[in-house]
C-alpha cells in the first residue's frame, strides 16, 4: 500500500494543531472567568455600577467638547473671550441688535433642514425618554438641536447651556445601552444617568446631578437608581474637574454667620419667591403660545426671538447669554433698587423671547438669575427699613437663587444642594432650607405645574398600571439556549462569548428541562482538553425555579427571593414548559421603583 500524501498529511496536522490550540485557548478563557466570578466583584457587565460610571466619563467627555465648541465659537463670532454680556459691551448698538437676530435665524435654519436629515416627526426630550419612553434618544435629532444651540448662546440668545450638555451626555449613555443590548428598563436608568453627568458637569455639583435627576425626573430615591445616579455624577465630575478646574461656580465674599433674626427673613424671602414663580412661569407659556400662532417657519420665529433680545440689548447689554455675569456682579458690588427691578424685567423679556421663538438651550441658570435678583431686591428693601441692621445683600442673593428655583422646579432639596455646591459656602445652608421649603409650599398651593411639567405630563396616565404588568411585559425573548444533546465544547463556547452566568437546556420542542451554571464546567477545565463525551443533560440542574408569561410582578419577586441568580426562564405554561424568554432581577426592581413605562416596549431588543 502507498504511503499518504505528505500535504495531505501536512494539512492535516495543521487543523489538528489549529484546534488544539483553540481548546486551549477556551479551556483559558473559561478558567479566567469562573476565577474572576468567584473572586470578582461581579459580573461588571451586569453590573448598573459599572455601566453608570462609563456613562458618567462619556457625559463628562460630551460636556467639555459642548462647552469648548461653545467657548471657540463665541470666540470666532464675537472676539471676546468672557462672559456674553462682557462681550455686548463691547458692540456698537447695531452689533447687539444684529448678532442675536443672525444666531437666531441660522439656529432656526439647522433646525429647519436638520429636521428632515434626523426624520424625527417629534423631538423627545430627555426627560420624556426617562419617564414615558424606551429608553431610546435619536442621535441624530439630539446632534442637530446641540449645533442649533450652540449658535443661539454664542449669538447672545438669553438661554443655558446645561439643556444640550444634559441631551448630549443622555444620548450618549442611550447610544451605550442600545449598543449593549439592554433592557428598556435598564436603558431608561442608563438615560438618567447620562443626564445626572450632564447636571453635574454643567454645574460642578455631583450631589445636585444625583438629585435632579432623583427629585425631579424619577420622583423617587430608591437606592436601585439613586446609587447609579452618585456614580455617574461623582465620574463625571472628577473627569470634567480634569478640563475645567474644581473652584466654585460663583465667587463671594464671605458674609458671614447669619444671625437668628435673619431666618425669618428667609423665610419671607421664600415666600416671594413662591408667588413670583407661578408668574415667571405663566410669561414663559405665554411666550411659547405667542410664538406658536405666528405662521412663519422655525427660522424666522427664532430670529424674532433674537431680533427680541437685540432690541433690549441695545438699553442694555446685560440681558445677553445665561446671566452668570450678572449674578458674580450682584454677589460682589452694591447694585440700587432701581437698577435690580430694571434688569430683572428686560432679562425675563429676553428669557421670555427666547425660549418662546423656539431656540434650544435650558432655563436653569435663567431661574437662578431670576432668583438672584428677587433676593438681592429683597436685601435691599431690608436694608431700608433696617438701616441699623447689618444686613449682607448678597447672601439674600445666594438664598434667592436658590428658593427661586425651588419654586419653579419643585425640588426643594436639589435646590438647596446646588446653591451649597456652587458656592461652597456652608453658612447659607440652614437659610436655603427654610427659603426652600417655603418657596415650595407657596408655590404648590398657588399652581400645580412646574417648569418641567410639560416634559412630565402623561407620567401618571400614559403607563400601564403597575398591578397589570405580568412577566411577559419585561421578559426578554429568545434567552441563549442549547439543546440536551449539545457537545461540552459548543456548551464553553457559548458561556465563554457571552455574559450569562447560566445556559439553558431545551429538548427538540423547545420544552425546558434546565440549566447549566458557568460553574459547573469549572471540574472539566482542569484538563487540557475539553472533555468529548460530556453533553447538556449530564451537567444540567433541573430544579431550577421558573415563571410564567402571566405571572405578577409580585410573584416573580418572590421567587427571585429564593434563587440567587440574575435572571429566570420564563415558560409558557405548566404543562407544556415551552421555553419563551428569561427576566432579569434588575428590570423588576427598577419598574416597581419608578414605573412601567412604556410597558409593550420592554421585549424588543432587551438583554
Amino acid at each position: 500500500m502507498s504511503n499518504p500524501s505528505p500535504t495531505v498529511s501536512k494539512v492535516g496536522g495543521d487543523s489538528r494543531s489549529i484546534r488544539h490550540f483553540f481548546r486551549r485557548l477556551l479551556v483559558r478563557l473559561l478558567r479566567l472567568r469562573v476565577w474572576f466570578t468567584e473572586r470578582g466583584p461581579g459580573d461588571l457587565w451586569d453590573s448598573n455600577y459599572f455601566w453608570a460610571a462609563l456613562v458618567g466619563l462619556g457625559g463628562a467627555l460630551t460636556s467639555v467638547a459642548f462647552r469648548e465648541a461653545l467657548h471657540h465659537l463665541q470666540v470666532f463670532l464675537l472676539r471676546y473671550d468672557g462672559p456674553l454680556e462682557g462681550a455686548a459691551t463691547t458692540l456698537p448698538w447695531w452689533g447687539r441688535l444684529l448678532m442675536p437676530t443672525a444666531g437666531g435665524f441660522v439656529a432656526g435654519l439647522i433646525l429647519f433642514y436638520g429636521q428632515r436629515w434626523s426624520h424625527a416627526k417629534r423631538s423627545l426630550d430627555f426627560m420624556e425618554v426617562i419617564v414615558l419612553g424606551n429608553g431610546i434618544m435619536r442621535v441624530r435629532d439630539t446632534l442637530v438641536k446641540s449645533v442649533s444651540s450652540l449658535v443661539t448662546i454664542s449669538s447672545g440668545g438669553s438661554i443655558g447651556r446645561e439643556g444640550p450638555m444634559v441631551q448630549l451626555a443622555s444620548m450618549l449613555a442611550s447610544l451605550m445601552g442600545r449598543t449593549a443590548k439592554i433592557s428598556p428598563a435598564r436603558l431608561r436608568l442608563f438615560v438618567a444617568c447620562g443626564a445626572a453627568a450632564g447636571i453635574a458637569c454643567a454645574y460642578n455639583a455631583p450631589l445636585t446631578g444625583a438629585f435632579f435627576v432623583a427629585e425631579i425626573v424619577l420622583g423617587s430615591i430608591a437606592m436601585e437608581s439613586f446609587l447609579p445616579l452618585v456614580v455617574a455624577s461623582v465620574i463625571a465630575t472628577v473627569v470634567s474637574r480634569q478640563f475645567l478646574g474644581s473652584s466654585p461656580v460663583y465667587h463671594m465674599p464671605n458674609f458671614g454667620a447669619v444671625p437668628n433674626w435673619q431666618l425669618i427673613a428667609d423665610a419671607l424671602l421664600g415666600v416671594v419667591a413662591g408667588v413670583g414663580a407661578p408668574g415667571f412661569l405663566l410669561l414663559l407659556r405665554g411666550g411659547e403660545q405667542l410664538f406658536q400662532r405666528m405662521p412663519v417657519p422655525i427660522f424666522l420665529r427664532l430670529a424674532i426671538g433674537g431680533l427680541a433680545v437685540g432690541v433690549i440689548s441695545v438699553w442694555t447689554p446685560y440681558v445677553w447669554g445665561n446671566g452668570y455675569g450678572v449674578v458674580e456682579l450682584i454677589l460682589n458690588n452694591p447694585w440700587t433698587w432701581q437698577a435690580l427691578i430694571s434688569i430683572l424685567v428686560l432679562k425675563v423679556l429676553a428669557t421670555v423671547a427666547t425660549t418662546g421663538s423656539g431656540a434650544v438651550g435650558g432655563v436653569f441658570t435663567p431661574t437662578l438669575f431670576c432668583g438672584a435678583v428677587i433676593g438681592a431686591i429683597f436685601g435691599v428693601a431690608l436694608q431700608g427699613l433696617l438701616p441699623h441692621a447689618h444686613i449682607a445683600v448678597g447672601s439674600f442673593a445666594v438664598v434667592g437663587m436658590g428658593c427661586f428655583l425651588a419654586a419653579m422646579t419643585r425640588a426643594p432639596i436639589m435646590s438647596i444642594l446646588i446653591i451649597f455646591e456652587m458656592t461652597l459656602d456652608y453658612a447659607t445652608v440652614m437659610p436655603l432650607m427654610l427659603a426652600c421649603v417655603s418657596a415650595f409650599y407657596v408655590s404648590v398651593n398657588l399652581s400645580p405645574e412646574s417648569v418641567y411639567s410639560r416634559q412630565l405630563r402623561g407620567h401618571a396616565h400614559g403607563e400601564t398600571p403597575l398591578f397589570l404588568l405580568h412577566v411577559r411585559d419585561l421578559m426578554k425573548m429568545e434567552p441563549l439556549c442549547v439543546s440536551e444533546t449539545t457537545g461540552f465544547e459548543e456548551i464553553a463556547a457559548a458561556l465563554a462569548s457571552h455574559t450569562f452566568k447560566h445556559l439553558y437546556v431545551v429538548d427538540a420542542g423547545r420544552r425546558f428541562l434546565g440549566a447549566i451554571a458557568l460553574q459547573d464546567l469549572k471540574p472539566f477545565l482542569q484538563d487540557k482538553d475539553l472533555p468529548e463525551v460530556v453533553i447538556a443533560l449530564d451537567i444540567m440542574h433541573d430544579d431550577i425555579p421558573v415563571l410564567t408569561g402571566d405571572a405578577s410582578l409580585k410573584e416573580s419577586l418572590d421567587i427571585f427571593s429564593r434563587h440567587d441568580g440574575e435572571r429566570l426562564p420564563v415558560i409558557d405554561n405548566l404543562h407544556d414548559r415551552r421555553l419563551i424568554g428569561a427576566l432579569a432581577k434588575t428590570d423588576v426592581l427598577l419598574t416597581l421603583a419608578h414605573g412601567a413605562g412604556v410597558a409593550e416596549d420592554a421585549s424588543s431588543g432587551a438583554r
